[in-house]
């Protein structure tokens, strides 16, 4: 085992500063996923830089009338916060149905947003990986893919990304609020993740030593109709399969609005925007929301083991519609 200091960060500035001084310091805070990575030497830091005592615990309602979650509040405290829970059920959902409660006890926002991908070949460094080692080759391309992407993949890596959390986030036009060396920066969602393309080693678009501080969720009257469905293969602590992150806002039976997001799919939470425009001012029915399902689909290319992916998503998407189109709840 590599040996590595720990340091305990004063300030979101320290924490910053030590950690753009050292690109191969890393930061921590529950270490739910990253515990697990140092266990079988994935990562290998010169330090680690404690931040869980940094005052980033406090979810607040923002001056525009929506919800601004601290990067160090727990998955607990996010699921379980009255606002979240009348506002944004869909969030809540998303956090109950991922992992035990002991780990939701201690996992993070900012750790769940850069939680690494659960790849067994990422995992065994028996074998070559290119998110490990750029240039090595991705054995889940030509060997057990059943778990793999269907959407996004390139020939360097068809890894998912495993956040339940992360689905609904991306559907409600959540904002993640950075802190660099350059100061405080704000990235869309859809924007913070990437796709593999030649660079698979690059989770997220944030620059070295920036930290994550805060998710700000905009206002979104219609998102009390959001549904999360989440199909694995058993129903305690699994990653999905195929999950979908789904709200209606209706006018009689019209579609006014819609969001819609995927997780199981992609190497990051998948944005069908194709499919959501295609919905609006249709007919809330189960044909409107099978071509929806279509659309978004219509660009996967699936693996040697998980063709039935597409159907499934398609069969989730059209479920968590028509649930949305109910009013909302369990689907």
């Amino acid at each position: 085992m590599k040996n590595f200091t720990y340091i305990r960060a004063t300030s979101v500035k320290d924490a910053v500063q030590r950690a753009t001084t050292d690109q191969n310091a890393m930061l921590i805070a529950g270490g739910t996923n990253l515990v697990d990575r140092l266990k079988v030497f994935l990562d290998e830091p010169s330090q680690l830089i404690d931040i869980s005592r940094l005052e980033m615990k406090r979810i607040e309602r923002t001056s525009a009338g929506g919800l601004s979650i601290g990067a160090m509040v727990s998955n607990t405290a996010v699921a379980d916060h009255e606002d979240v829970r009348r506002d944004y059920p869909i969030l809540s959902r998303a956090i109950l149905a991922g992992a035990s409660q002991q780990i939701r006890n201690m996992a993070t926002v900012g750790g769940n947003l850069l939680q690494r991908t659960r790849c067994p070949y990422y995992y065994d460094t028996a074998f070559a990986c290119n998110k490990r080692q750029p240039g090595s080759g991705c054995p889940a391309a030509t060997g057990i893919n059943r778990m793999h992407a269907i959407l996004g993949a390139s020939d360097q890596c068809v890894a998912v990304q495993p956040s339940d959390m992360c689905v609904p986030l991306a559907a409600l036009d959540a904002v993640v609020v950075v802190e660099g060396t350059k100061g405080r920066r704000q990235i869309p969602f859809t924007d913070f993740h990437r796709l593999p393309e030649n660079t698979p080693q690059r989770d997220t678009n944030l620059e070295p030593g920036e930290l994550i501080t805060s998710v700000i969720i905009p206002p979104m009257p219609f998102a009390k109709s959001g549904v999360y469905l989440k199909l694995r293969d058993r129903t305690s602590y699994a990653f999905a399969l195929i999950s979908v992150a789904a709200a209606l806002d209706l006018a009689g039976d019209r579609i006014k609005d819609v969001r819609l997001a995927l997780g199981g799919v992609a190497h990051k939470p998948w944005r069908p925007t194709e499919a959501e425009k295609f919905l609006i001012g249709k007919t809330a029915n189960t044909a409107t929301f099978q071509q929806a399902a279509e659309i978004a689909l219509q660009g996967a290319k699936p693996l040697t083991h998980n063709s039935f992916k597409v159907d499934l998503a398609r069969r989730a998407i059209r479920r968590a519609l028509t649930v949305s189109a109910q009013g909302g709840g369990v689907a």
